[in-house]
């Protein structure tokens, strides 16, 4: 499937995502040399969407961590089921059961939860194929976190004192997104190979536009590429990404507009600008200046 850079591109597009040569090229020798990618980039930008897209492909499982403050290893790996420990306890007690007996069968994996980490190591043991690891906002998670990571992407093998170690068969494709709310420790970014994924170019966007929203009208599609393309040189809190490109046409789509108008775009403008400040600097800096109002217009 990924015999060639020119291939990758192809088959993402197959499944819908637009990519260019650069994140191609990572794509492709991720596959090859069996390393994580570290995807790095604004909100919206489909940092995502290349998991998402990786395990249709590949007709395998997405896996998903999504990291947050707080974020420990238990929560990402495994952690016991303790109610059905006991109640299976109980069960064995009543029955006659050996100490001795009843700890080799409630530390056994029907007593595992599995959290995402550990799932991803024992899925290729039950399948054919590995599954697309997502190790989505890594950024989100603290540094104790990442130093715990670091220790599984090494080899995907775990120790679980009651068990033993349990190893992956098959080594999971991993995406790791980072939103850059703060800077990400060197360790980790060098076991990936990394990638900026930066707002799209007119010619990107528009193709985007036109292979998600099948029978938006050309014209309308450019008008609304031109209109975001515009608006990310303004110095927003938060620019609008593909993501919010994309929600607004189909808003645009199910109000029944081919065009954008003064109206419409106020009525709509919560679809692209998501803060307060925004949507007012927005009104008052552009809209209420006609020569950048119809500038922004233009079809």
């Amino acid at each position: 499937m990924f015999e060639t850079i020119d291939k990758v591109i192809s088959e993402l597009d197959k499944v819908g995502y637009i990519a260019d040569r650069s994140l191609a090229t990572v794509i492709y020798l991720s596959y090859h040399l069996q390393k994580p990618i570290f995807l790095e980039g604004e909100p919206g930008v489909g940092k995502t969407e290349v998991a998402i897209v990786m395990s249709k492909l590949f007709d395998t499982k997405l896996i998903r961590l999504q990291c947050y403050e707080g974020l420990d290893s238990s929560s990402a790996l495994y952690e016991w089921n303790y109610p059905k420990q006991l109640l299976y306890i109980r069960l064995l007690q009543e029955s006659g059961a050996t100490k001795k007996e009843i700890e080799k069968d409630i530390y056994s994996q029907s007593f595992l939860i599995k959290r995402p980490l550990l799932e991803a190591i024992l899925y290729s043991k039950e399948n054919e194929k590995p599954p697309v690891l997502l190790i989505d906002e890594i950024d989100r998670a603290d540094e104790e976190f990442e130093a715990f990571l670091l220790e599984v992407l090494s080899d995907f093998q775990i120790s679980i004192p009651e068990i033993g170690t349990i190893k992956a068969e098959k080594r999971p494709i991993v995406v790791i997104t980072s939103n850059r709310t703060r800077d990400v420790h060197d360790a980790l970014k060098r076991r990936c190979l990394y990638h900026w994924i930066d707002y799209p170019s007119f010619e990107k966007e528009y193709r985007i536009i036109m292979k998600k929203i099948p029978g938006i009208e050309e014209d309308f599609a450019k008008q609304i590429t031109r209109f975001m393309q515009k608006l990310r040189k303004v110095d927003f809190l938060k620019k609008p990404g593909i993501s919010e490109t994309l929600d607004w046409a189909m808003a645009l789509i199910a109000m029944h507009r081919n065009y954008l108008d003064e109206e419409i775009v106020l009525e709509t403008i919560g679809c692209i600008l998501k803060y307060h400040e925004d949507i007012n600097k927005f009104k008052k800096e552009i809209w209420a200046d006609y020569e950048r109002r119809a500038e922004f217009l233009q079809g």
